[in-house]
């Protein structure tokens, strides 16, 4: 071979390298996933575009639930939307009802697809109602109850045996913060997914009317009643003096306990991660019921998040995340995101192989998410809440719990105008 001709191979051979690095498709990954969870986040990313080399998954953080689902909001405006969104579940409703600007996961997977896998409860929430799923569901969570154990021996309580209810959870607050155990009792993130909406299902009473909006978009609020208010104001009055302390609109109240100030927090499953990377000696249980419900405990309903694609993109972007989606379904995948994180398995496949492993045996408490959620058929108060516009009703709730909890007024003022509010909300967004 001539030195002209060697030449020549090198630049075919190095044009061939380009063109193929080249027709690598990217695809990005907007999400809300920080601390651990982001750490999860990118080793996914990792280990699926170390498997094969047509696509590479980029994900980018977006902040916040809420800030992720405006940033894609914008996005989709500007046409510069990411292929795949994680939407945190009160968006579930926002996004079904953009109808032109997202692709059903159905339609993503084809035929490869079958929702049969995957747990009921999660599926039937982002599914339409003729049974299409719209999303596909990333990270399931239920909310539990995490306490400090060394704030509970030295409070004298048993560090085996957490409250069950919510009047022992009060109880339990006043003798923590009495004893000097810790400055404060209890705190909570998401006081609406956690206090309003799983407060509803769990208790099994109705958040509002027409299913809670699953059945139809003419929802009056019904989070007044009595057995809202005694919830709330016991709340209220357990902050006049720090016993209860409020961190946040989200998750923010997380810090309090990690911090050793509060000494139990009801707060996703999925916040298991950075517990146990705090090191923290911490015990879990149920998400406490109240007494007076329906029969309760009933079944918690999701939360979490799921992901999201946009439409216009080319097929072959539609094929990677078909092909990252598949790669999220796999049972060993889904196994050790359950196991490490404190997320619903949300695959059947994953729930039986934890289980035959003997995980739970190890680590009871960890099933406690997939009980609450599985342990009962839902009823028409337990099955979730979709309302067009949940984000913005949570906005309200936020605005008058805050002040609720800095003396303004109380529980029945502040739920009452949630409820005069928010039904004038859903109205102007339902189109009515």
């Amino acid at each position: 071979m001539t030195k002209t001709t060697a030449a020549a191979a090198t630049l075919v051979a190095a044009l061939f390298a380009s063109t193929a690095t080249m027709a690598q498709t990217e695809i990005q990954w907007w999400h809300a996933m920080s601390g651990a969870n982001n750490d999860v986040v990118e080793q996914l990313a990792k280990e699926f575009n170390e498997k094969q080399s047509d696509y590479k998954i980029t994900p980018v953080f977006k902040g916040t639930y809420p800030e992720t689902l405006n940033a894609g909001i914008a996005a989709f405006r500007a046409r510069q939307a990411p292929a795949i969104i994680q939407i945190f579940d009160a968006g579930t409703g926002v996004m079904m009802g953009a109808e032109g600007a997202i692709k059903p996961v159905a339609e993503v997977l084809g035929q490869s697809f079958d929702k049969s896998k995957y747990l009921p409860g999660i599926v039937s929430y982002y599914s339409k109602p003729d049974g299409t799923m719209l999303s596909f569901p990333y990270n399931s969570s239920s909310p539990i109850m995490y306490y400090n154990k060394d704030a509970f021996q030295k409070a004298g309580l048993d560090v085996d045996n957490p409250p069950k209810t919510w009047p022992e959870v009060f109880d339990a607050a006043k003798k923590i913060k009495a004893s000097g155990a810790a400055p404060c009792g209890f705190t909570s993130t998401w006081l609406t997914w956690i206090q309003t909406e799983n407060f509803a299902a769990w208790n099994n009473v109705p958040y509002g009317t027409n299913e809670n909006g699953l059945a139809a978009l003419d929802v009056k609020l019904e989070v007044d009643a009595p057995i809202f208010v005694e919830h709330f104001q016991a709340i209220a009055d357990l902050a006049k003096d720090g016993t209860f302390r409020y961190g946040g609109r989200t998750s923010e109240a997380k810090q309090l306990f990690l911090s050793g100030e509060c000494a139990m927090l009801t707060e996703s499953s999925g916040g298991l991660g950075d517990v146990v990377k705090s090191g923290m000696n911490y015990g879990t249980g149920q998400l406490p019921y109240d007494p007076k419900g329906n029969g309760a405990p009933q079944n918690t309903i999701p939360g979490g998040a799921s992901l999201w694609v946009f439409g216009g993109k080319s097929d072959e972007e539609y094929k990677g995340v078909a092909a990252f989606f598949e790669f999220l379904s796999q049972t060993d995948i889904q196994s050790r995101l359950h196991q490490v994180s404190g997320y619903l398995p949300v695959t059947l496949a994953a729930y039986e192989a934890t289980k035959a492993s003997g995980f739970y045996e190890k680590n009871p408490a960890r099933e406690i998410p997939i009980q609450q959620m599985m342990g009962k058929t839902p009823t028409e108060n337990s099955k979730g809440v979709r309302l067009p516009n949940l984000p913005q009703v949570r906005d309200i709730m936020n605005e008058e719990f805050e002040a609720m909890l800095n003396g303004s007024q109380d529980a029945k003022t502040a739920l009452g105008k949630i409820v005069e509010r928010g039904n004038a909300a859903i109205a102007q967004a339902a189109g009515q």
